[in-house]
C-alpha cells in the first residue's frame, strides 16, 4: 500500500536551479524556472524517510486566478519512476534517506506566469515559469547557442536609425534581467484586457506564444488600454521626456509600474520595439528589434503609397507615409496555426499605426509569408507586405487644380537592418523579407500578392531626363556644406527646363518640417547626353534651429521638361551627423569594483553650449539605474565638455555602458562602449 511522503521542510536550491535554467540574472533569491525542463527540490522528511516503490506524493501545480483543468492552467500528478519532459512529472532522484532530491519537470507546452506546486499536504512552494527556447518540445526553440546567447540572455543591443544610406547604431540597454523587470513583465500580462475580462482564459493562452507577442504588440502602446508607452510625434513634450530621452527599457517599465499603469511620455517606433524586446527576452521568447528603412505606412490596403507633390516639390501631408525608417521586433517560434514553412521569425509591430481587430496591435505575421506574397497569413500580413514592398505612386498638384503623374525613384523597404549576433556590426536581412528587385521570384512574389506591377522597376531610367541628388561625405551638424543635383539628359535632343531644388527639415516619420535653403532655375539648358550639376548650400545659420532630433534634412529636385511637360522627381533623406562621444574606462573592470568613466565630446556648432548633462546606464553596471552628471559651466564651440562618471559592476562578462549628452543645442547624442568585468 502506497505511504503518502511526509515533508517536513524543503529548500528550492534557487540558486542551482536558476543557475541551470539560465535565469540567474534574475537573482537567486526565488525560483525561476523554464518549461519543459527539470528542476530538483531537496525534501526534508519526518517519519520513515523515503521508500522506493512504497512512499507516495501527490502534486498540484497552479497559475492564474481560476486555475482550471479544462484551461490547462491546473496540472495534478504523482511520484513517477523518472521524470518525464514531455509533461507534468515528478520523481525521486537521489537514494532513500532524511533527504532527497525531488526532481519536477513542467510540461513544454505549460502556461508560462507564476506558479504555485503543492506537496500533499504538508506545503505550496511559489515559483515563476518562462518560456524555454532551449527545449526541443517548446514552440520557441532554437537551435543555436550563440543566437540563443543574443536574442535571449544579451540585455542589451544596437538599433539602427539615421537613413539607409547612413544608417547610425544608437546603443540601448534592454536590462531583461534588471531587479523587478521580470515582475512589471508579468503585470502588464494581468493588466491586458483579455485578462481583465477572463483570466482563466487569458492565462491559458499563455502556453502559446503566438497569443503572448500579439498581448505585447497591444500592451507596449497605451493606444486601447493600460499599456506602457504614449506615442508622441508632433510639437512639443509637456508633460513627458522626448522619446530621444530614453537610453533603455529598465526606467520606461519601472515607471510604468510605480505610477499604477499610467503610460509612459513619450516614445516613438524605436522606443515601443525596444520594450517588447525586452519584455518577450524576459518571458523567453527569442526576440530582436528590426529597422526597415524607408517604410510604407499603407492607410486603406491597397498595397500602394498615393503620395502629392506641389509644384515646389513639397509633399502634401497625408496619412499615408513614407517613414524614413521604421522599428519592430521579429520573435522566434512556431506557426502550428500556419503551414510549417512559416516557422521561424515573426514580424510584430507595437508601435500604434492601424488597428488590428479593433485593437492597435500588429502582428505576428511570419517573415517567410511576407516574402512569399502570402497575405492571407495570420497576423496583418497585408500592412507589413505593404511596410517593405508597397509600390509608390506621385502626383502633382497644380495651382489651377489639375494633376499629372510625376516620375520618381523611391522604392521603399530598404537596407532592413538588425544588430548581428555576438558583435555590433548591422546585419542585413532584407533577403528574408523580400525577392532582389525585379527577379522572377519577386514578381510571382507580388502577383500571388495581388499587387500592382512595380512600376518603378518598368521604368528604364537611362531613357528620357534623369535626376540624381549627390552629396558630400562630411555633413556635420554645425557646418555648412553643399548638397547637388545632377541632371542627365539622355535623349537624341537639346533640352530646356526648369529646375526647383529645395530642403527642409524632416523628422524620420516623413513630417514636413521649414525650409532650409531653396533654389528655382527657370532655364536649364542640356545638350543630348549632356549633364548638370546644380548645387544647394545649407548653412547651419539657417538649418541649425529647425532641425528636429533625428538630424534630418529633406531634399527634393524636381524637374521639368518644357518639351513635354512631364516632371521628374528625386527626393532624398540625410542625416546630420553628431559628435562622438569617447569613453575611457579607469581602473581594472572587476566584479564588485568601483570604475570611473571619463566622458568626453567636443562642441562642434558654432555657438557655446549650455546646461550641458551626460548620463549613463548599462545592465549590471549601474545597479539598474541612470547616473547623471551635469556641468556647471558653458561649453565653447570647438572646445570638450568632459566629466567623470563613477559606477560598480556587479556581475562579469561582456556589458555594455550607454551614454547620453544633453544640452540646450545639442540633444540627446549617444554613445558606448563594450566593457569586459572580470571576476
Amino acid at each position: 500500500m502506497a505511504q503518502a511522503l511526509d515533508v517536513d521542510r524543503w529548500n528550492l536550491e534557487c540558486e542551482f536551479n536558476n543557475m541551470d535554467h539560465r535565469t540567474d540574472l534574475n537573482g537567486g533569491d526565488r525560483l525561476v524556472v523554464r518549461r519543459g525542463q527539470q528542476f530538483t527540490i531537496s525534501l526534508y522528511l519526518r517519519s520513515g524517510g523515503y521508500q522506493p516503490g512504497v512512499s507516495s506524493l501527490d502534486f498540484v501545480a497552479e497559475t492564474g486566478p481560476q486555475p482550471s483543468e479544462k484551461y490547462g492552467t491546473r496540472a495534478s500528478f504523482g511520484l513517477s519512476s523518472h521524470v518525464d519532459t514531455s509533461c507534468w512529472s515528478a520523481a525521486i532522484t537521489s537514494p532513500p534517506g532524511d533527504m532527497v532530491a525531488l526532481s519536477v519537470c513542467s510540461a513544454p507546452d505549460a502556461p508560462i506566469g507564476r506558479y504555485t506546486l503543492t506537496l500533499g499536504q504538508s506545503g505550496r512552494i511559489e515559483f515563476i515559469l518562462l518560456f524555454n527556447p532551449w527545449c526541443p518540445g517548446d514552440a520557441v526553440y532554437m537551435d543555436n547557442e550563440q543566437s540563443l546567447a543574443e536574442y535571449v540572455l544579451s540585455q542589451d543591443g544596437i538599433i539602427f536609425r539615421g537613413d539607409y544610406k547612413h544608417p547610425i547604431p544608437t546603443p540601448w540597454n534592454f536590462g531583461q534581467f534588471e531587479s523587478g523587470i521580470l515582475d512589471v513583465c508579468l503585470r502588464i500580462l494581468d493588466m491586458n484586457p483579455k485578462c481583465l475580462k477572463n483570466p482563466g482564459k487569458d492565462c491559458s493562452g499563455r502556453r502559446n506564444p503566438i497569443y503572448v507577442s500579439r498581448v505585447l504588440s497591444a500592451m507596449v502602446n497605451c493606444n486601447d488600454d493600460k499599456g506602457v508607452v504614449l506615442g508622441k510625434w508632433t510639437d512639443g513634450y509637456e508633460g513627458g521626456v522626448s522619446p530621444m530621452f530614453w537610453k533603455g527599457s529598465v526606467e520606461i517599465l519601472r515607471n510604468w509600474d510605480t505610477q499604477a499603469c499610467q503610460p509612459v511620455r513619450y516614445g516613438q517606433c524605436w522606443v515601443f520595439a525596444a520594450v517588447a524586446c525586452t519584455i518577450s527576452r524576459a518571458l523567453g521568447i527569442p526576440c530582436r528589434v528590426i529597422t526597415n528603412y524607408l517604410s510604407a505606412h499603407d492607410t486603406n490596403n491597397n498595397l500602394v503609397i498615393e503620395r502629392y507633390i506641389n509644384e515646389n516639390g513639397d509633399i502634401v501631408p497625408s496619412r499615408e507615409m513614407i517613414w524614413n525608417y521604421h522599428c519592430w521586433v521579429e520573435s522566434w517560434m512556431t506557426r502550428p496555426d500556419l503551414k510549417s514553412d512559416f516557422n521561424g521569425w515573426q514580424a510584430s509591430d507595437p508601435t500604434p499605426q492601424e488597428k488590428s481587430q479593433g485593437v492597435y496591435c500588429c502582428g505576428p505575421v511570419p517573415v517567410r509569408a511576407i516574402k512569399e506574397g502570402e497575405l492571407i497569413s495570420k497576423y496583418d500580413a497585408p500592412f507589413v507586405f505593404a511596410e517593405v514592398n508597397a509600390d509608390v505612386i506621385t502626383t502633382m498638384q497644380k495651382k489651377d487644380g489639375s494633376t499629372s503623374k510625376v516620375t520618381t525613384t523611391t522604392v521603399v523597404g530598404q537596407k532592413i537592418s538588425t544588430k548581428s549576433v555576438g558583435n555590433d556590426a548591422r546585419e542585413d536581412i532584407t533577403h528574408l523579407y523580400k525577392y532582389p528587385e525585379g527577379s522572377d521570384e519577386e514578381r510571382e512574389a507580388f502577383k500571388k500578392a495581388n499587387h500592382q506591377n512595380k512600376l518603378l522597376h518598368q521604368q528604364q531610367q537611362n531613357e528620357g531626363l534623369h535626376v540624381t541628388i549627390k552629396v558630400t561625405s562630411d555633413m556635420r551638424k554645425g557646418c555648412d556644406f553643399d548638397v547637388f543635383a545632377v541632371v542627365t539628359n539622355n535623349t537624341q535632343s537639346a533640352k530646356k527646363c526648369r529646375m526647383v531644388f529645395g530642403s527642409c527639415a524632416v523628422s524620420y516619420n516623413g513630417s514636413i518640417g521649414e525650409n532650409c535653403g531653396f533654389k528655382d532655375l527657370l532655364n536649364v539648358e542640356l545638350s543630348p547626353g549632356a549633364e548638370r550639376r546644380v548645387p544647394l548650400r545649407l548653412n547651419y545659420s539657417k538649418y541649425g534651429s529647425l532641425l528636429t532630433e533625428d538630424n534630418l534634412i529633406r531634399l527634393a529636385a524636381l524637374l521639368l521638361d518644357y518639351s513635354t511637360s512631364e516632371h521628374v522627381l528625386a527626393v532624398r533623406n540625410i542625416v546630420l551627423e553628431n559628435p562622438e562621444i569617447k569613453v575611457r574606462i579607469l581602473g581594472e573592470p572587476k566584479e564588485n569594483r568601483k570604475l570611473a568613466a571619463e566622458i568626453t565630446l567636443q562642441n562642434p556648432l558654432p555657438e557655446p553650449l549650455e546646461d550641458c548633462c551626460f548620463s549613463i546606464e548599462g545592465s549590471n553596471l549601474t545597479g539598474g539605474r541612470v547616473i547623471s552628471e551635469r556641468m556647471g559651466s558653458s561649453v565653447g564651440p570647438g572646445q570638450d565638455a568632459k566629466v567623470k562618471i563613477y559606477f560598480t559592476p556587479t556581475h562579469s562578462g561582456l556589458r555594455k555602458l550607454v551614454v547620453d549628452f544633453d544640452s540646450n543645442k545639442l540633444c540627446h547624442v549617444k554613445g558606448y562602449r563594450n566593457v569586459i568585468i572580470g571576476k
